[in-house]
C-alpha cells in the first residue's frame, strides 16, 4: 500500500489529481463549518442541536450533511439535492422517450442532461433552504440581527444555502472531472468520515458501551473483507468468436467472456433509497408545528417501516439502476455484429434473454447482501442507541468500502499506464 502511494506521487499528473482532489474535499469540510450570516451565538446553537439529534429524521439528514445541518453551515444542505435531482432525471429517461434518447446520444446527450440536473438541483435547493429556515425557528433559533430587517437576512440566508448547494455541485464535478474518483461519492465518504471520531469518543465515554464500542470495531473489521469479496464478484459468461476470413489471414476462433459484477449499480441503490425515504423529512421541515407531519417523517426515516421500505426499494433500485447501465439487447446485437456467440445459445434474442436472465439471478443476491448490511445496523442502533453504529453502520461501511476500491482502482489504472506497481496484486 505504501509503495504504491509513493509511486502514485511520483507521476506528475498523478499527483496533481491527487493534491486537487484532497484540496477539494478540504475545501468542503471548510464550508461545512462556516456559519451562515446571522447564526446564533453558542447557548442557542446547543439547544438546537440537542434538538436536532432527538428527531430521526433530523438526526439522518444531519449525518448526511456531515454535520453541516447541525451547525447551521452555509453546505448545511449537502449533496443531497444533487443526488435527489439525478434520481428524478434517471427515473425520468426511463418514462419519458425524448430523455431516453438523449441519454444513448453520447457525450453530447450527456451534456444536456448533467444541464437538467443542474436546473432540477437548483429548484430543489431554493426548496429545501426555505424548509430548514422553517426548521431553525420551530427550534427557538432567532436569526435576527441588529440594524437588519428580518425579511432581508431570511433571504439572505436561503441565497447562502442554495449558493453553498452549487458550490458543492461544483466542487463534486470537479472531482470528477480533474481529479480522481467520482466527486459525489467522495464527498459522501468525507461527510461519513467527518463524524466517525465524535461518535466513537461518544460511544466510549457512554456507561456500559466500552465493551459495546469493541464488539462493533471488531464487526467493522470482520465485514470489510466480505464487502470486497461481494464487490469483486462476478459471473462470467463464456463468449466464443467465430473464425472468418479477411482477406488471406484468418480471424476469430478465440474465447473470451463476458464479466458481469454480482453488485453491478455499486452503492448507488442505498445511496438512492436513503434519498426517497428522508424526503419526507426534508419536506417535514416546512410544517415543524403539525404532529401528524412529523410523525409520518419519522416513521418512515427510522423504526420498522423505514426498514422494510429500506430493503424493497434497494433491491428495486438495484435491478433499475442495472437495467440502465447494462442493456442485454444492445449487448447481444454487438455479439453477433462481431461474431461472437455464447456456446449452446442461439445469437440475438436468445442471446439477450439468456444475458438478461443472468443479470436478474445475480443481481438479488447482491441486491440483499446490500439490504441486510444497511438495515441490520439500523436495528441495532434502535436497540442499543449507540451513536457509533448510527455514524458507522452497515450503508456508512458499504459506501465507505465501494469508494475506496472504486479510488484505488482509479489510480491503479493511471499507475498500469505508466508502468508502475499499483495498491493490488
Amino acid at each position: 500500500m505504501l509503495k504504491g502511494i509513493a509511486n502514485a506521487f511520483r507521476i506528475p499528473e498523478l499527483r496533481q489529481k491527487l493534491l486537487l482532489t484532497a484540496g477539494v474535499l478540504l475545501l468542503y469540510r471548510f464550508g461545512a463549518y462556516l456559519p451562515v450570516p446571522g447564526a446564533p451565538f453558542q447557548d442557542l446553537l446547543s439547544a438546537y442541536q440537542a434538538g436536532l439529534s432527538s428527531s430521526g429524521a433530523m438526526a439522518v439528514l444531519n449525518l448526511f450533511s456531515g454535520g453541516a445541518l447541525s451547525r447551521m453551515s452555509v453546505f448545511s444542505l449537502g449533496i443531497m439535492p444533487y443526488i435527489t435531482a439525478q434520481i428524478i432525471l434517471q427515473m425520468l429517461q426511463a418514462v419519458i422517450p425524448s430523455l431516453g434518447e438523449l441519454a444513448k446520444e453520447g457525450e453530447a446527450g450527456q451534456r444536456k442532461i448533467t444541464q437538467y440536473t443542474r436546473y432540477l438541483t437548483i429548484g430543489l435547493a431554493l426548496l429545501n433552504a426555505i424548509g430548514y429556515l422553517f426548521l431553525f425557528r420551530s427550534y427557538g433559533v432567532s436569526l435576527a440581527n441588529a440594524g437588519a430587517p428580518e425579511l432581508l437576512l431570511d433571504v439572505l440566508v436561503v441565497f447562502t444555502m442554495v449558493v453553498g448547494a452549487m458550490i458543492i455541485m461544483w466542487l463534486g464535478e470537479i472531482i470528477t472531472q480533474r481529479g480522481v474518483g467520482n466527486g459525489m461519492s467522495l464527498i459522501i465518504f468525507a461527510n461519513i468520515m467527518s463524524g466517525l471520531p465524535t461518535s466513537l469518543i461518544s460511544s466510549v465515554t457512554s456507561a456500559g458501551n466500552i465493551i459495546l464500542t469493541v464488539v462493533t470495531l471488531v464487526i467493522i473489521v470482520a465485514v470489510i473483507p466480505l464487502i470486497v469479496f461481494v464487490e469483486r464478484g462476478q459471473r462470467r459468461i463464456p463468449i466464443q468468436y467465430a473464425k472468418r476470413v479477411v482477406g488471406r489471414r484468418m480471424m476469430g476462433g478465440q474465447s473470451t467472456y463476458l464479466p458481469i459484477k454480482v453488485n453491478t449499480a455499486g452503492v448507488v441503490p442505498i445511496i438512492f433509497a436513503s434519498a426517497i425515504l428522508y424526503l419526507p423529512a426534508q419536506l417535514a421541515v416546512f410544517f415543524p408545528s403539525v404532529d401528524w407531519v412529523q410523525a409520518v417523517a419519522n416513521a418512515l426515516s427510522s423504526g420498522w417501516i423505514n426498514w422494510v421500505l429500506s430493503v424493497l426499494l434497494i433491491v428495486a433500485f438495484a435491478y433499475f439502476y442495472s437495467s440502465m447501465v447494462f442493456n442485454p439487447t444492445e449487448t447481444a446485437d454487438q455479439l453477433r455484429k462481431q461474431g461472437g456467440f455464447i456456446p449452446g445459445v442461439r445469437p440475438g434474442a436468445a442471446t439477450a434473454e439468456y444475458i438478461k436472465s443472468t443479470i436478474d439471478h445475480i443481481t438479488l443476491p447482491g441486491a440483499l447482501f446490500m439490504a441486510v448490511l444497511a438495515v441490520v445496523p439500523t436495528v441495532i442502533f434502535w436497540f442499543t442507541g449507540n451513536p457509533l453504529i448510527q455514524a458507522f453502520g452497515g450503508t456508512s461501511i458499504l459506501i465507505m468500502v465501494s469508494v475506496a476500491m472504486d479510488t484505488l482502482s482509479s489510480i491503479e489504472s493511471q499507475l498500469k499506464m505508466h508502468n508502475y506497481d499499483g495498491f493490488f496484486k
